[in-house]
Protein backbone atom coordinates (compact mmCIF):
# COMPACT_ATOMS: atom_id res chain seq x y z
CA UNK A 1 0.00 0.00 0.00
CA UNK A 2 1.41 3.37 -0.98
CA UNK A 3 0.38 6.85 -2.07
CA UNK A 4 0.52 8.73 -5.36
CA UNK A 5 2.89 11.21 -3.72
CA UNK A 6 5.31 8.49 -2.61
CA UNK A 7 5.49 7.17 -6.17
CA UNK A 8 5.95 10.69 -7.56
CA UNK A 9 8.74 11.39 -5.07
CA UNK A 10 10.47 8.14 -6.03
CA UNK A 11 10.31 9.18 -9.69
CA UNK A 12 11.93 12.52 -8.84
CA UNK A 13 8.78 14.58 -9.36
CA UNK A 14 7.53 15.02 -5.82
CA UNK A 15 4.86 17.54 -6.77
CA UNK A 16 3.35 15.37 -9.50
CA UNK A 17 1.16 12.98 -7.52
CA UNK A 18 -1.82 13.77 -9.72
CA UNK A 19 0.18 12.84 -12.82
CA UNK A 20 0.98 9.47 -11.26
CA UNK A 21 -2.74 8.88 -10.87
CA UNK A 22 -3.42 9.88 -14.47
CA UNK A 23 -0.64 7.60 -15.73
CA UNK A 24 -1.95 4.65 -13.74
CA UNK A 25 -5.46 5.28 -15.02
CA UNK A 26 -4.30 5.40 -18.65
CA UNK A 27 -2.00 2.39 -18.37
CA UNK A 28 -2.84 -0.47 -20.68
CA UNK A 29 -1.20 -2.96 -18.31
CA UNK A 30 -3.89 -4.83 -16.43
CA UNK A 31 -1.54 -6.31 -13.82
CA UNK A 32 -0.77 -3.02 -12.04
CA UNK A 33 -2.18 -3.25 -8.48
CA UNK A 34 -3.67 0.26 -8.70
CA UNK A 35 -6.14 -0.53 -5.92
CA UNK A 36 -3.19 -0.40 -3.50
CA UNK A 37 -2.51 3.29 -4.14
CA UNK A 38 -4.45 5.90 -2.16
CA UNK A 39 -4.17 9.64 -1.71
CA UNK A 40 -2.10 11.35 0.98
CA UNK A 41 -4.94 11.45 3.49
CA UNK A 42 -5.70 7.72 3.09
CA UNK A 43 -8.90 8.14 1.08
CA UNK A 44 -10.05 5.97 -1.80
CA UNK A 45 -10.15 8.99 -4.06
CA UNK A 46 -10.15 7.13 -7.39
CA UNK A 47 -12.59 4.34 -6.68
CA UNK A 48 -14.75 5.57 -9.58
CA UNK A 49 -12.04 4.28 -11.96
CA UNK A 50 -12.77 0.69 -10.93
CA UNK A 51 -15.68 -1.36 -12.24
CA UNK A 52 -18.46 -0.93 -9.71
CA UNK A 53 -18.42 1.77 -7.08
CA UNK A 54 -17.02 -0.43 -4.31
CA UNK A 55 -14.55 -2.69 -6.18
CA UNK A 56 -11.43 -0.87 -4.96
CA UNK A 57 -12.61 -1.06 -1.36
CA UNK A 58 -13.67 -4.70 -1.73
CA UNK A 59 -10.27 -5.68 -3.12
CA UNK A 60 -8.52 -4.00 -0.19
CA UNK A 61 -10.91 -5.49 2.36
CA UNK A 62 -10.21 -8.92 0.86
CA UNK A 63 -6.53 -8.25 1.58
CA UNK A 64 -7.37 -7.52 5.24
CA UNK A 65 -7.51 -3.72 5.24
CA UNK A 66 -10.05 -1.90 7.39
CA UNK A 67 -12.02 1.24 6.63
CA UNK A 68 -14.16 3.90 8.19
CA UNK A 69 -16.24 4.99 5.22
CA UNK A 70 -13.65 5.45 2.46
CA UNK A 71 -10.81 6.17 4.92
CA UNK A 72 -8.16 3.44 5.16
CA UNK A 73 -7.49 2.84 8.86
CA UNK A 74 -4.29 0.76 8.88
CA UNK A 75 -2.38 2.82 6.30
CA UNK A 76 0.56 3.65 8.59
CA UNK A 77 1.05 -0.04 9.37
CA UNK A 78 1.18 -1.13 5.71
CA UNK A 79 2.60 1.98 3.99
CA UNK A 80 5.31 1.09 1.46
CA UNK A 81 7.93 3.64 0.45
CA UNK A 82 9.18 2.79 -3.07
CA UNK A 83 12.78 3.65 -2.15
CA UNK A 84 12.69 0.79 0.39
CA UNK A 85 12.41 -1.81 -2.40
Amino acid sequence: MTSYGAIAKYLGTARSARMVGWAMNKSLAKDIPAHRVVNRIRLLSVKHHFDGSNLMKQLLENEGHEFEGDLLLNFNEVFWIPTDA
